[in-house]
């Protein structure tokens, strides 16, 4: 992002008429008399009462103690308490109302394939009948209201059952990555207090065994409140067990009971505590309950991606590539359940046997929705159209994107010859601490490429400059104005940490630490984190725009840029890049990329330097981590590591 940043474009996809017909958002507007978008914005924002609880209806939400006031704000906007005096446990409308309706519960609620090829599908009675297993597994071992519980596990259908079980006896779902160390997973069950882990005896990741109880086994030796281990058998590989406290899955948990009585909670008891890495090194608890994550979830999947339940033949299929310990993955099954329609989920990479296992897997499950991340999509671009035109994708009516900014380039490759310039890519852009979107596409509104089409509704976004004053056509810094229901309910255990990461900055304002703008049409752009953005000789730049002409080169696969400190112009910078096949790192290729950018983006932002490295360190969910990235490079402490999927490019990257 320079002070004169290149956003905009023109319009490629307009929705037609029958899209918006058929839209959750058009049914929503027309029970209350709007009339377009606009109007749903405006009242959606000046009245987050009014609209929460006709969201609460809409989703048919069901309380078994109606709430007498939707948000109480008397103790600051920044802990607002939601669904006052209502209580509900989440699972009961997740499970127990499709699984008690003879039209729904033979429909499919979670379709299942593993790396290796073996595929599952659990109808909605089925799940019910799982979930009241685990359950009743939990209680027996003397685990109930309030006991936090981590789940480091692979992407099976255990892992889902398992984070609903928890809803129903009213504990507290710890989800955790399943590519963490020892370390990352023993400092959050610890952090938490949790008194029990499920895992798994490994899994698979590109054809290869990744073990996962020794790392749970190493972990609960530094976790002292943790008393049972639950084990999934899913790579048959030899694990330890340690007697009195690990128990296997199949023995705990496929003989109980298959009812089972829900807890009765509060809307606002603690349902979840997601952990995301901060800059410190320190992760941060994000507190969610019953009431506030699953309702944002379910509202952001309807009103953006237009997910519905339909019958057991033609209901959406939504699936997200994603980990359990990223936001996404609990999203994806709240989300899902709450309006009844299948999930997907997949445990394995992406690209393998082949680069196109998942146009395989979506043609093959006829996939509905599908979701990705921009970093996949520029792997899988150089392999062209060829592996796409291997499947029939006609199921699939959008794809949706979180995560990171996009570059166009790729944008348009998905676009247009894997969607052939009809199915609109819905960008997301929110957080763990929003339970979803800040911005996002929708089924009404037209689409530039790597643009947001405008705020999700009921979010009082803007963007805003240094002193706090709304701008247009212009980078700023993106905020909220209003509560939200989702919203974090604050840090385990560290409430001034909270107050101070996101309300410090302008009083009774959420600053998010994004870049944002809204063009001239009024379509919104996230530019990146704010604490990724370089100052170059008295001009601001966002990375993404410099990996933007970057990955335009045919030689560059992927880019990263960071700015280091620099005497002369304060900052410089430096960029990373992953080649594509057929090319060769050297010295002239170096020199042509600096002119590139320097070309594109002005000679005062020509990059100090290029290099050549053999990957970038991303998360499961292929976000990538710039901050590690400058930090290995200037020889400083990365902070937390454990998100990254491949922490050995750190040594790499510390060569330059």
């Amino acid at each position: 992002m320079t002070d004169t940043p290149s956003f905009g474009g023109e319009i490629v996809w307009r929705p037609t008429p029958d899209t918006i017909d058929r839209a959750h958002l058009t049914r929503f507007m027309r029970a209350h008399g709007i009339a377009d978008y606009t109007e749903l914005m405006a009242r959606s924002t000046a009245d987050v009462a009014w609209f929460t609880d006709a969201v609460l209806k809409y989703l048919d939400i069901r309380f078994r103690v109606p709430y007498d006031q939707v948000v109480d704000l008397s103790d600051g906007i920044e802990w607002p308490r939601w669904c006052v005096g209502g209580r509900l446990n989440i699972a009961d409308n997740c499970v127990d109302r499709w699984a008690n309706d003879p039209a729904a519960r033979d429909r499919p609620a979670v379709i299942w394939e593993g790396e290796e090829g073996t595929t599952r599908t659990l109808t909605y009675a089925e799940l019910a009948a799982e979930v009241n297993r685990c359950a009743n597994a939990l209680r027996s071992l003397g685990i109930g209201l309030g006991d936090a519980v981590g789940l480091f596990m692979p992407m099976t259908p255990e892992i889902a059952v398992a984070l609903l079980a928890l809803a129903r006896i009213g504990a507290v779902a710890l989800p955790l990555f399943s590519g963490y160390g020892a370390g990352a997973v023993a400092s959050r069950l610890a952090d938490a207090g949790a008194v029990a882990l499920f895992t798994a005896d490994g899994t698979f990741r590109r054809g290869r065994l990744s073990p996962m109880k020794p790392i749970a086994d190493e972990a609960a030796a530094h976790a002292p409140a943790l008393r049972h281990v639950i084990v999934l058998r899913r790579a048959g590989n030899e694990i330890a067990m340690t007697p009195g406290r690990d128990h296997w899955w199949h023995e705990l948990v496929a003989p109980q009971p298959d009812t089972a009585a829900s807890a009765d909670t509060a809307a606002e008891d603690t349902l979840l505590i997601l952990y995301t890495s901060g800059t410190t090194g320190r992760p941060k608890g994000i507190v969610h309950t019953h009431c506030g994550f699953p309702v944002k979830a379910a509202q952001d999947m309807a009103f953006g991606t237009d997910v519905g339940a339909g019958d057991s033949a033609t209901g959406d299929r939504i699936y997200w590539i994603t980990d359990m310990g990223w936001m996404m993955g609990p999203w994806l099954v709240y989300g899902a359940t709450l309006l009844g329609a299948t999930f997907c989920l997949y445990d394995g990479s992406p690209d393998y046997p082949d680069v196109d296992r998942l146009w395989a897997l979506a043609a093959r499950h006829r996939i509905t929705h599908l979701g990705v991340s921009p970093t996949l999509i520029r792997a899988l671009a150089p392999h062209g159209a060829e592996p796409v035109r291997r499947h029939d994708l006609s199921a699939v009516r959008f794809f949706a994107s979180t995560g990171e900014p996009w570059n166009p380039e790729p944008w348009r490759w998905l676009f247009e010859v894997v969607g052939q310039g009809r199915r609109p890519i819905i960008n997301y852009s929110g957080g763990t601490e929003i339970s979803g979107g800040i911005v996002m596409g929708n089924p009404l509104l037209p689409l530039k490429p790597t643009a947001f089409s405008a705020p999700c509704p009921g979010m009082a976004a803007d963007v805003v400059d240094s002193a706090g004053r709304s701008v247009r056509g212009q980078v700023g810094e993106l905020v909220i104005r209003a509560p939200w229901i989702g919203m974090a309910r604050g840090f385990w255990g560290d409430r001034q940490r909270y107050l101070d990461t996101y309300w410090s900055q302008i009083p009774g304002v959420w600053v998010h630490g994004d870049w944002a703008a809204v063009d001239e049409d009024g379509m919104w752009y996230i530019l990146g984190r704010s604490d990724d953005t370089i100052k170059i000789a008295g001009k601001r730049l966002g990375p993404a725009e410099v990996e933007s002409v970057l990955v335009a080169h045919p030689a560059v696969r992927e880019a990263a840029a960071v700015g280091v400190p620099d005497a002369m112009k304060g900052s410089a910078l430096v960029c990373f890049v992953v080649l594509s096949p057929g090319h060769a790192p050297g010295e002239a290729l170096a020199e042509a990329l600096r002119r590139l950018v320097g070309a594109e983006l002005g000679k005062p932002l020509t990059p100090a330097a290029v290099h050549f490295v053999s990957d970038l360190p991303k998360t499961r969910n292929a976000k990538l981590m710039r901050r590690v990235i400058r930090s290995a490079y200037l020889g400083q402490d990365p902070g937390d590591t454990s998100s990254l999927v491949n922490p050995e490019v750190i040594e790499e990257l510390k060569k330059g």
